[in-house]
């Protein structure tokens, strides 16, 4: 597996925004179209592995399960567009899909990427819902390191870590002079206690 640069910024897609566009088709019982693509996206959810596992084996999983998966997706949706009326939900919801595919294909070659964004939706929900309590910030630099630190700590919480510990670590060992050429190594994901 080649090594992953981790300044480069790489754009993948939400399935689970994918979903949504359907199933409210497919709850409403309007689309036999988005019927058909519910059923068949279940089976990426179903197919997938844990996150822990990170590695060559969750990627060759990944090929073996959701790539099929995938291309009938794909081919559903590019033979069924034609079909539908331009300005109809279903069209939306199939081009939305089609114009994001290389997007949303992108997991199956990054072990690193989820199928949905709902973890860190979940994590930044928090703050989220304290934005207004967040207005103390008082200036654009305030504003921003609020925002850096609520990244640290969700980052953190995404990897099973405890914040507080974490960060009392990091903490310590920059002011103990920790070098600047390792700082990947205070990342929450790189954290021992």
């Amino acid at each position: 597996m080649a090594k992953h640069d981790r300044t480069a910024v790489t754009l993948a897609g939400c399935w689970s925004h994918v979903r949504r566009k359907f199933y409210e088709l497919h709850a409403a019982g309007s689309s036999t179209i988005a019927s058909q693509t519910v059923m068949h996206m279940a089976l990426l959810w179903a197919s997938r592995r844990p996150s822990a596992a990170r590695t060559r084996q969750r990627i060759a999983a990944r090929q073996e399960k959701s790539a099929a998966i995938l291309v009938a997706l794909f081919k559903l949706w590019e033979k069924e567009l034609p079909k539908a009326s331009g300005k109809s939900k279903p069209a939306e919801a199939i081009r939305y899909a089609l114009g994001r595919r290389a997007a949303l294909e992108r997991f199956l070659v990054d072990g690193r990427i989820e199928l949905d964004s709902n973890a860190v939706e979940c994590a930044i929900r928090p703050q989220t819902i304290t934005r207004k309590n967040s207005l103390f910030a008082g200036s654009d630099g305030g504003g921003r390191t609020w925002a850096t630190i609520a990244t640290l700590l969700a980052t953190a919480k995404m990897n099973q870590v405890d914040p507080h510990a974490w960060l009392t670590q990091t903490l310590e060992r920059i002011a103990n002079g920790w070098p600047n050429s390792d700082i990947d190594a205070l990342m929450p994901w790189n954290y021992q206690s």
